[in-house]
């Protein structure tokens, strides 16, 4: 068992027992048969909800409960790792709570924390709602390496945001190796400047900042589970029609994340012409993977610093657009969807923004000039979009599998026309398929007037015109329905 050692303890009482083991889980939420933690229940069996305080690390590791009796105390006999530093802070603060739990063969096994308010020497979080906000960060969490803490994902802390130096220092001390350890230390200078008095009110001010921003994004860890393959197949084809080759790449991608449980060292470089659906299969690829993403146009940035953030030393200083997506996000695992990688290396401004994305590409960290601090990048999967990999740099076609998506033919254009685009616009306008109709030679009209242009775009703007041109005549003419001809059409589209 391991023995704490608090130097500032009294000498007789310098070792304090440590009753409990850890194990290791990474369950989102917990149940009687799956504990935050397990009290000893030998001597007498507890109710189902029991108010007490957990005790003073420098005591024996325990909770009081608060029996009509008096004070009852009860060994803690495992803990879930996640959340060793969360009890050892309600302990050492004194706060009151209510466990929900059952009592069990190997003990009172513990699934749920809340904190009540009662008795004058009750110590609340600076802001109402941490508790249940620390345990769903918890929860969301991966177990570390050693200790632990969690709870209940939920209650009314889930949208709560850190702010004040006071609840990120709670959270900081909450969330113990939870968080990556280069992050943990980076927060402790970081607080100690917010603290200072020694520095000025701008350096205070900055360091709050990154605080907030850093300690509010959920850091998880690379490990993906499983993706059902049938049920990525039927996103895939209710997104795209047709690209059986890529949505072979995109199966095989998913097939790998389930034998290694970790991103491909490669994210994917879709190339084509404009308006053949690339951000499209990009957002079907978030969408199976169940991610938050997030789009960098690279056409519009020209100077690395968007990207990277600017330094403290400046007033107006804040992080980079890559950070924000971090921040926006809310958490470290995410999608990066580049727009226009092949304008990358247009940059105007001291240096390349494309030479920035190989540092968030290599997976190895990316580091904000704001924050001051490497950002861990394994959980991110960068998508990428060009009309031309002529102009993209060898190293960043390296860091892609690159797949090539060819223009639509006459025939395909027509099926995307009628199964896809004029049907999903007449649900839009409210309009019946029979109120909209479109003849086989309007059809062919249509694909005649767009023949020399690439993608479907100018297709789903043709069934847009077409229906908002029924939808006039059924309102203003009175008629039942329009059924459109070739003539029709060219005139419509002229």
């Amino acid at each position: 068992m391991p023995v704490f050692d608090f130097s500032d303890a009294p000498k007789e009482k310098a070792q304090a027992i440590c009753t409990y083991t850890t194990f290791r889980s990474n369950e989102e939420t917990a149940a009687p048969e799956k504990p935050i933690l397990i009290l000893d229940n030998q001597k007498r069996k507890w109710q189902h909800h029991s108010c007490g305080i957990f005790t003073n690390p420098k005591k024996r590791s325990s909770f009081e409960f608060d029996e009509p009796g008096g004070t009852v105390s009860a060994d803690i006999l495992q803990i879930d790792s996640r959340f060793v530093s969360l009890i050892r802070w309600l302990g050492e603060s004194h706060i009151n709570v209510r466990l929900s739990g059952e009592n069990r063969e190997d003990g009172y096994a513990v699934y749920k924390i809340r904190e009540i308010a009662f008795g004058g020497g009750t110590k609340l979080s600076a802001e109402d709602g941490f508790l249940q906000f620390m345990i769903g960060r918890l929860f969301a969490s991966s177990a570390p390496a050693e200790e632990a803490e969690d709870e209940d994902r939920a209650e009314e802390g889930d949208d709560m945001k850190l702010t004040s130096i006071q609840s990120i220092t709670d959270f900081l001390t909450c969330a113990g190796r939870t968080l990556p350890d280069n992050i943990r230390l980076w927060a402790r200078r970081n607080l100690a400047v917010a603290r200072s008095h020694e520095v000025t009110p701008e350096e205070r001010r900055h360091a709050q900042r990154a605080l907030s921003i850093m300690m509010n994004i959920q850091w998880k860890s690379n490990y993906f589970e499983s993706i059902d393959p049938t049920e990525a197949r039927r996103i895939l084809d209710e997104e795209l029609y047709g690209m059986e080759r890529v949505k072979q790449r995109i199966i095989e991608t998913i097939i790998q994340i389930n034998r290694t449980h970790t991103l491909p060292a490669y994210g994917l470089l879709l190339v084509g012409p404009a308006g053949t659906g690339k951000s499209q299969i990009a957002y079907a690829v978030a969408r199976i993977l169940k991610l938050p993403w997030t789009t960098l146009d690279m056409s519009s940035i020209n100077d690395p610093e968007q990207l990277t953030g600017s330094s403290r030393i400046y007033a107006n200083a804040k992080p980079g657009i890559i950070m924000e997506a971090f921040s926006m996000a809310g958490e470290s695992n995410l999608v990066f969807i580049i727009n226009e990688l092949d304008k990358a290396n247009s940059g105007k401004g001291s240096g390349n923004p494309a030479d920035v994305l190989l540092t968030l590409l290599d997976n190895l960290g990316f580091t904000d000039n704001y924050m001051e601090c490497m950002i861990p990048t394994v959980g991110v999967y960068p998508i990428a979009t060009a009309n031309d990999k002529s102009q993209i740099s060898a190293p960043l076609m390296s860091r892609f599998a690159v797949i090539d998506i060819p223009d639509y033919t006459a025939e395909e254009k027509k099926i995307i026309f009628s199964r896809f685009a004029l049907p999903k616009v007449l649900r839009r306008m409210g309009l019946r398929e029979d109120e909209c109709v479109v003849s086989d030679e309007a059809l062919d009209a249509v694909i005649e007037t767009f023949a020399n242009t690439t993608g479907i775009r100018d297709l789903e703007q043709a069934a847009e015109h077409m229906a908002a041109n029924a939808l006039y005549q059924i309102e203003v003419n009175h008629v039942s329905s329009v059924t459109f001809d070739g003539e029709m059409v060219r005139n419509l589209l002229a």
